[in-house]
């Protein structure tokens, strides 16, 4: 897909409003500990290996019962970020949600959000990715707003990661590249409104980027479903090659500062912001690395805090980044999808 920026004579994007929804209360690595009857060492691992505190989970830990669903999360985001907006869900024109976990095959997420916030007639679109998606929808949007058929996009990114792991597992007895995922994961979702409407001093959508780069490279990352006929494989819903993403995450996101840098004309000074990929604590920390310390910029990141909810993560730095905007400054958003290998990024800046 083409880069998402305006030619001479299109309108410009306007980000308006960026709001979140995280399911119940934090869960901290002592629950999960708990939980899953690990010892101390365990949780003392994770805490230093992985680096991650709390996440939000969509399954009560204690009762194995479902506190939410993306739809859930979905709906909540996006009336949110209408909410801050000032916007009633009428105005919107487009709908856009990005996922790798929607709730059902069909109907698709998205047609549920956009039922449940009570808005009809107009296109609504889902796109199935990892922690890519959100800005693949984000794409979507842009270049459709661009067209000018339409005015207004509400883009929502989510995941529930919690219905894919097996709480009764023994993690003592898996292998690490399904461990892990017991710890990195978390569950919410996200949303933006953007605009062509002119709004003085509103952040513009300078750039957005999204590359496939999988041509020859093993997935990093793999989620199954599973039908009548297969649900008792024995195959593990969620495998990861933590190794392969250690090694090419940080690579990938030091190519995309540096094409979305070439394509605006900026030199990393020139950047207040950076929202690095967050996979987790650690791992953002060797990203920041690779990148340089952003040249100086601000970081933004929640991780720590939030665990690594996918398609949710951009829209929880968004919300803590837009705030923070003076008139002039600039920031870029980086994520990575290593199922498949994808790299993307953003560029902002408040007029």
């Amino acid at each position: 897909m083409p880069s998402a920026a305006p030619t001479s004579g299109e309108p410009q994007v306007r980000v308006l409003s960026a709001a979140t929804a995280l399911p119940g209360p934090p869960v901290d690595n002592a629950a999960l500990a708990r939980r899953f009857g690990m010892s101390p060492s365990w949780q003392e691992w994770v805490d230093v290996f992985i680096g991650t505190r709390t996440r939000h989970l969509s399954i009560d830990l204690e009762t194995d019962e479902p506190l939410c669903t993306l739809a859930d999360l979905g709906e909540s985001a996006g009336r949110r970020a209408l909410d801050a907006a000032g916007l009633d869900p009428g105005a919107v024109d487009l709908l856009v949600l990005g996922t790798a976990t929607p709730d059902l095959l069909m109907p698709t997420t998205a047609s549920v959000v956009a039922d449940r916030l009570g808005i009809d007639d107009l296109p609504v679109f889902q796109l199935q990715s990892g922690c890519t998606g959100a800005l693949q929808a984000m794409s979507v949007a842009a270049q459709l707003l661009r067209a000018g058929d339409h005015r207004t996009a509400l883009v929502i990114g989510g995941d529930v990661c919690a219905r894919a792991f097996d709480l009764t597992a023994d993690l003592r007895t898996m292998p690490p590249e399904e461990m892990i995922n017991a710890v990195l994961f978390g569950d919410g979702a996200g949303a933006v409104v953007l605009t062509t409407l002119p709004v003085p001093g509103a952040v513009t959508l300078r750039r957005v980027r999204t590359r496939l780069v999988g041509l020859g490279r093993e997935p990093g990352q793999t989620l199954a479903w599973f039908g009548p006929n297969d649900r008792d494989s024995g195959r593990p819903s969620v495998t990861e090659d933590y190794k392969a993403i250690e090694r090419l995450v940080p690579e990938l996101a030091v190519e995309v500062y540096g094409e979305l840098l070439a394509d605006l004309g900026w030199a990393a000074p020139d950047v207040d912001y950076l929202l690095p990929p967050q996979l987790s604590t650690r791992m953002t920390g060797t990203i920041m690395t690779a990148l340089g310390g952003g040249g100086g910029a601000r970081e933004i990141s929640c991780v720590t805090r939030s665990g690594n909810n996918g398609n949710g993560l951009p829209f929880l730095q968004l919300e803590e980044l837009l705030p923070l905007m003076a008139p002039g400054e600039r920031a870029l958003g980086i994520a990575i999808e290593s199922s498949k290998w994808i790299k993307s990024g953003f560029a902002l800046e408040r007029e």
